[in-house]
């Protein structure tokens, strides 16, 4: 018998209004958000506050030192907008600094097994760290699309920090894992999140302990005042480069840094279209999955057996397509550090919203200068020469977000996406199939068991779904019930937004611990 890591079933409800909702990993976040919509702010304005305030209560997902992809839907244009903003590899990096080890893969608690790399310095430390491009994305958005002023934005951020995050149970289960990894190894790190040399604990479950995030509060000071473009060419710049100076970054890396803002077409889908993030994401290989599903999948038969069984053979083709073409061949831990929020205001303005550090607390190299948890997007790089993903100065690596927007003729409908590394596409796939091709509201959708397949490994099915649907796949690939539960998630973690007439509805995962969805 498969037992439960829990003998409770979480649920969380999901929120409806007429007005705009935030959905977000973390509560004071995504109330943020929800505060800026009640001030009369768009979904871009509250999607930008979020973004920066959840850095502050969840540091070890996202952050400024991060980066990662936006989409926009846009009511009134009727068109979608994707915003680049994934790190870069320094442009004088040598990838001959990152020799194989003697001694195999990485770590398991490492995201990707990788083959191991000596001093595992494209995980830990400086010289794991790829330009964040957090900054130059969220302000590039907010300029073109927002209402709000930067300084204005910043301002959630500004006062969550100087607050400090709140160290309750879930926070220190985080800070565990991530000490396990390194963040002991570096004096910043070590002093803020390791107090006495082991996780904080707060002593009271109803008033949570805060601990102050090193510089971080003054830097965020220093960008409100200055500008978003002192991250990359004043003050700021000047101090990540003081705090990076043991690794490849030199000034230009961050002066020529850019973050793109391109339109996006969508793709033709049973009279909808479906926008997916281009390039180095996730967003071809959910595209292939669709185009397959296309032909396999006959929406009239209903959400059983047939589907699931095309779901599966679409996921598994295109994901041996992605490994074999696209590199980021290796397996994934289920707790890839990201966070992804979803926002729609009441004029119908959607934003899909993924950002990331890559691993929990990235590089855990926290920056004494700037007080910046720096991503490690090194290691989304294949440490081994010659594939197609291999460490490469200046270059983008690979990565899993796949931030998701539908429009029906033209106008936003549904958005999602997830954290969770390469589960994130499954999780993204089978929302939007659940929305478009069999009609399902949130309540549905949140409700209903999914697979992953994801790699070489075959399926995880939730174990929720029925015996005759796990039968079928497992006469096609091999397959793993489990349950999806609080501290052990063997599928992604979505967020969800859906619009039907004039009523909105959001939904944040349920089983982390501290998302919510909040309406203005």
């Amino acid at each position: 018998m498969l037992h439960t890591p829990e003998t409770f079933i979480p649920t969380k409800a999901v929120v409806h209004s007429s007005g705009g909702i935030v959905a977000a990993q973390h509560w004071e976040a995504a109330e943020a958000g929800a505060a800026v919509l009640r001030a009369g702010g768009n979904a871009i304005d509250a999607a930008i506050a979020t973004a920066l305030a959840i850095g502050c209560v969840e540091p070890w997902m996202s952050g400024i030192g991060g980066g990662g992809y936006m989409l926009i839907g846009l009511a009134g244009s009727k068109k979608v907008y994707q915003a680049t903003y994934g790190m870069i590899a320094p442009k004088a990096l040598d990838p001959g600094r990152y020799p194989l080890a003697k001694g195999g893969v990485a770590p398991a608690d490492f995201l990707f097994v990788w083959p191991r790399v000596e001093d595992d310095r494209n995980v830990l430390g400086p010289e794991a760290v790829c330009v964040p491009g957090a900054v130059a994305g969220f302000s590039n958005v907010l300029e073109r699309f927002g209402t709000l002023t930067w300084r204005e934005a910043i301002q959630p951020a500004i006062s969550l920090a100087e607050k400090g995050m709140p160290t309750d149970w879930y926070q220190t289960l985080q800070i565990a894992y991530g000490a396990a990894a390194g963040l002991g190894k570096f004096k910043e790190s070590a002093k803020t999140y390791l107090p006495d040399g082991t996780p904080p604990v707060s002593l009271s479950s109803h008033a949570p302990n805060r601990i102050i995030l090193g510089n971080l509060g003054k830097t965020l000071h220093r960008l409100a005042e200055a500008g978003p473009a002192d991250f990359y060419k004043g003050k700021i710049a000047d101090l990540i480069l003081s705090d990076l100076q043991d690794s490849a970054f030199q000034a230009a890396d961050l002066n020529d840094y850019n973050a793109p803002i391109t339109e996006v077409e969508g793709i033709e889908y049973r009279g909808k279209r479906i926008h997916l993030t281009s390039g180095l994401t996730a967003g071809p290989t959910f595209a292939r999955a669709l185009n397959t599903i296309q032909q396999t999948l006959n929406p009239s038969a209903g959400l059983g057996i047939d589907a699931y069984v095309a779901w599966a053979d679409a996921l598994k083709e295109a994901y041996e397509y992605r490994f074999k073409f696209l590199g980021h061949a290796a397996p994934a831990d289920e707790l890839a550090c990201t966070t992804h929020l979803c926002v729609v205001d009441r004029e119908g303005n959607m934003v899909s919203l993924t950002n990331t550090l890559l691993e929990r607390f990235g590089s855990r190299y926290m920056g004494s200068e700037t007080g910046i948890l720096f991503n490690n997007g090194m290691m989304w790089f294949d440490p081994e020469p010659g594939k197609p993903n291999s460490i490469a100065a200046g270059q983008r690596p690979l990565s899993n977000m796949c931030p998701t927007i539908v429009t029906d003729n033209g106008v936003p409908v549904f958005a999602c996406g997830a954290s969770g590394g390469r589960r994130i596409v499954p999780a993204c796939f089978q929302l939007t199939s659940m929305a478009v091709d069999f009609g399902m509201d949130l309540d549905m959708i949140y409700s209903t068991p999914r697979l992953d397949v994801s790699g070489t490994d075959g399926a995880m099915a939730d174990a929720r779904l029925e015996p005759e649907i796990i039968q079928a796949i497992a006469a096609r690939m091999p397959v793993q019930p489990t349950f999806q539960s609080v501290g052990t998630r063997p599928f992604a973690n979505p967020q969800a937004v859906m619009r039907q007439g004039n009523k909105n509805s959001a939904a944040a995962v349920i089983e982390m611990a501290t998302s919510a969805a909040v309406a203005e």
